[in-house]
């Protein structure tokens, strides 16, 4: 294969716009242009300085604003990956780790925090619970390989689990392990702007665009069991469903 600055073009020197740009640039319109695919693995740091005879540093440089921006993904021990955007089938019901295996992504999180309480006015709305219920609640951020993708602020009744340790890596896993798995939700999707908080833990820009999505999910005795509020980057996250005429 062509070495990528044949592909994408030479920088040049003369003009006065720096070098990390030049190749950040360049490597932004050959994503765009399909010149790069999603999913396709980046020559290494040290063989991009070669081939545009430029620092490593200013190809850092020019990577890390791309990463940041959602258009490339690092992969531990793997490389660098022009970013392939996750699409979500709101007709189905499934968990965030299920739709990332299934799309041969490696689902992982970081807990922000566990905690058990009682409800709050806007979950006993939601949860049609009433006040002073015991509920869990976990909170976390949602990766796909080392890409951040989702914060999520889930609240279960306490209920539907023995303890806050009864959950590991999967919410969905652990409900389901104790007969209380949701076998049905309504789902509610608005555009948002992220706090500096939350663009900060998806390394996204603050004020930059998100889709919250609010989950209720229904036990099987028709009750609700979670109450759940989703933060996706909106740059590298789609939500699509299927629709049919009724019959």
């Amino acid at each position: 294969m062509a070495a990528l600055s044949q592909r994408v073009g030479k920088l040049d020197e003369t003009i006065r716009l720096p070098l990390y740009q030049q190749l950040q640039r360049a490597l932004r319109e050959a994503i765009e242009t399909r010149v790069l695919a999603p999913d396709d693995a980046l020559p290494p740091e040290r063989d991009l300085a070669a081939d545009f005879n430029v620092s490593r540093i200013t190809v850092r440089k020019a990577l890390d604003g791309l990463v940041n921006d959602g258009l490339l993904v690092r992969r531990q021990g793997s490389g660098t990956f022009v970013a392939a955007r996750v699409e979500k089938n709101f007709s189905k019901l499934t968990s965030f780790s299920e739709d990332m295996r299934a799309r041969g992504r490696n689902p992982r999180s970081v807990w922000l925090s566990k905690a058990a309480g009682t409800v709050t006015p806007e979950e006993a709305l939601a949860l049609r619970a009433s006040p002073g219920t015991p509920v869990y609640r976990f909170h976390r951020i949602r990766y796909a390989d080392d890409a951040p993708m989702a914060i999520e602020y889930a609240t279960v009744l306490a209920s539907c689990l023995p303890s806050l340790e009864a959950v590991d890596s999967s919410l969905y896993v652990a409900l389901e392990r104790f007969g209380n798995r949701p076998v049905r939700a309504l789902q509610r999707l608005r555009a948002v702007l992220f706090t500096a908080e939350q663009a900060e833990l998806l390394q996204a820009h603050d004020k930059g665009p998100g889709l919250l999505v609010e989950r209720l999910g229904f036990l099987k005795d028709g009750t609700t069991g979670e109450f759940t509020q989703s933060y996706y980057r909106g740059d590298i996250y789609d939500f699509v469903a299927e629709l049919s005429t009724s019959t």
